[in-house]
This record gives structure tokens, C-alpha cells and sequence, in this order.
């Protein structure tokens, strides 16, 4: 596809500024592909760094997160022996300790670093800062793609959730998903993919996020009788072909559809990415009420030959009709059942 421009789907995420244990499941590998769209919350472990600047003092401009080297991306998890993992921590620890040098604990590039900092008295507001615009939520509407009525897990998105500005992975706390209602679809077309508007309920929790990896985000489903449908088999990689196939997907109320497409590539498989398959919308129905594939539809489960095979994942931006899957053997791998092939 050359230089094609990707997008990921899943999540729209709304930016707030403010290891899971391997599941055992059972074998062989079945599950229920789901298909619906729902809310989901996600609570990062530490706060992360998606910027600096300046703050204003009585004695001119200073930045206390750059000047000690912090960067972008980093993930601060303790605040001298204090853990935080979130701004309001944060900001009450600076304010206690009044500008007092302190020490810094982050993760970079998977390796711990330790800083020493001081916070600056802020003559707009009277308060100490640090210079660091941070993260330590996001929220957001996706798709669930399979759940194991065996042992309640369930699998969604068929990609990470990253943060919006670092592009990185948001260390998980804790999370969940609740239950959502497709309240309207805005179109996709070259070089504006659509997305899916959706309204989330509150005040349920339907199940509680375990991880957040690469090839989804996984957890325990808490509201059983939430999921329908029949349990199918998961196909090996060398069984999916390229060729007619479906997904299941929510683009309207709580109803999941089932949509024709194509397809068109297998790629070989490739440890370090997550696009194993090239699809094409062919539904007309799909195309109609979509354009294709929007944003929200990460995760929709891929059906071929009555097995799931996987994911829907992204969007061609220039081909709103075209985008990738993910191999739903990968998905299963990280919620801890080996598939082979």
C-alpha cells in the first residue's frame, strides 16, 4: 500500500489532563465473537509526561520538568518515596513540599530513571509547579470482539490504547468498559476518517480491564447476560484466506450487524506488527450508513468459514473503504491461550 496514511480506530479517545496475571483459559480455543460498541475507561499506572512549559515566577520564566530532564513520554511513578498515579497526587505532593528539592522516579523506554527537581511558585495562581503537562486517564468508545463464556474474559480493539500526544502505550491501573448506545455515525471519506458517536452509560461497569498491550485491551466481563451469541471456533493462521468474509459491528443503538468484505491480503506474520490482514468494505449497506471503516469500529470481530479469524484495527485515511485486521491468534496469545499456527 505504499505510503498509504493509517489511522488507528479504536478508541476516540477524549484526553483527560488531569500485569494482569495470565488468565487460563480453556481448550480449545472458542469464544463468542461480540461485535458491540461500548465505553471504555482506562486509569494509567503513574502520570504520564506529554509536554513541558514555562512557568511564570517573580523572578522570570523557569521550567523545572525540562531543566531536571524530564521528557515526553516519560511515566512518573513516585514523587520522593510516594507513589502517584494521578495529577491530583501530583499536585498536592508539590504543594506540600513548597519548592523543596526532590527526587523524581519515571519509566522510559521501559527503564527506570531517577531525577531531582524543584518545584516553582507560580505567580499567576500562587501555586507550585512543574513545568509537565500530564495524563492520567483517558476515556473513550471501542468495540468488543470475543468473550469466553468458560472463564468470563473478554478481548476488545485489537490494538493498544496509546496516549493521544507520545503516541506510546498508557501503563494500565485499572480500567473497564461500560455499556454504550451508537447515538449517530459521521462518515469517513479520503483523508477524513469518520467516527462512531456514542453515549455512555455511567452508571454500570459491564467488566474490569487487566491489560492494555498491543493487540488489544483484555479483561473479566462482570455482566454475562450483556454478551449474546453462540461460541464459535478461532482459526488457525494458515486457515484464513484471502477472499469473502464478515464482521460483526454496532454502528446504530445497542444492534450488531453482520457486513460483508474482502479479504484482499494475508500477510506473513510479523512479531513486531499487528497487521496481519488488508480488508475492503464490500457491503453496501456499510458503505451507505459509514463510508466504510470509521473510528470506533476497532475491534469488530473478522468471521470466515464460521471461525472468528480476528479484528478490524485501522483505517486507510485516503481509502475510508480499505483498512487492517489483526490475526485474532495474537489477541488470544496475550489473554494467555496459545494458538497455534
Amino acid at each position: 500500500m505504499g505510503a498509504a496514511v493509517l489511522r488507528g480506530l479504536g478508541l476516540l479517545l477524549a484526553a483527560v489532563l488531569t500485569m494482569w496475571p495470565t488468565m487460563a483459559w480453556a481448550s480449545p480455543a472458542t469464544v463468542v465473537p461480540v461485535g458491540r460498541a461500548v465505553g471504555i475507561k482506562l486509569f494509567s499506572d503513574g502520570v504520564v509526561v506529554v509536554g513541558t512549559s514555562d512557568v511564570a515566577t517573580d523572578t522570570g520564566n523557569v521550567n523545572p520538568a525540562k531543566a531536571c530532564g524530564l521528557q515526553e513520554g516519560d511515566i512518573i511513578t513516585h514523587i520522593n518515596s510516594t507513589e502517584v498515579d494521578t495529577i491530583e497526587e501530583v499536585s498536592a505532593l508539590l504543594q506540600e513540599l513548597e519548592g523543596e528539592a526532590m527526587s523524581i522516579r519515571a519509566i522510559r523506554d521501559d527503564k527506570q530513571v531517577q531525577l531531582t527537581a524543584q518545584a516553582a511558585l507560580c505567580t499567576a495562581d500562587g501555586a507550585y509547579k512543574l513545568g509537565a503537562w500530564i495524563r492520567d486517564s483517558m476515556a473513550g468508545i471501542g468495540t468488543v470482539t470475543f468473550y469466553c463464556p468458560d472463564t468470563g474474559a473478554f478481548g476488545a480493539l485489537g490494538h493498544g490504547i496509546n496516549d493521544v500526544d507520545t503516541a506510546l502505550l498508557m501503563p494500565l491501573e485499572s480500567g473497564s468498559i461500560l455499556p454504550a448506545t451508537v447515538a449517530g455515525v459521521e462518515k469517513g471519506k479520503a483523508g477524513d476518517p469518520g467516527q462512531l458517536q456514542g453515549v455512555f452509560d455511567t452508571s454500570s461497569t459491564l467488566g474490569l480491564l487487566h491489560a492494555n498491550t498491543s493487540g488489544g485491551v483484555f479483561g473479566v466481563m462482570a455482566d454475562s447476560g450483556w454478551v449474546e451469541g453462540t461460541p464459535v471456533e478461532a482459526a488457525q493462521r494458515d486457515e484464513v484466506k484471502p477472499g469473502k468474509a464478515t464482521i460483526l459491528c454496532n454502528i446504530s443503538g445497542d444492534r450488531v450487524e453482520e457486513y460483508g468484505i474482502e479479504i484482499a491480503k494475508v500477510f506473513p506474520e510479523n512479531k513486531d506488527d499487528c497487521r496481519d490482514y488488508l480488508l475492503k468494505v464490500t457491503d453496501q449497506r456499510l458503505l451507505d450508513a459509514t463510508g466504510g471503516i470509521v473510528q470506533g469500529m476497532s475491534g469488530s470481530p473478522i468471521l470466515q468459514d464460521g471461525k472468528i479469524v480476528g479484528a478490524v484495527t485501522h483505517v486507510l485515511v485516503d481509502d475510508p473503504t480499505s483498512g487492517y485486521g489483526i490475526y485474532v491468534g495474537r489477541m488470544l496469545r496475550q489473554c494467555g491461550q496459545d494458538v497455534s499456527g
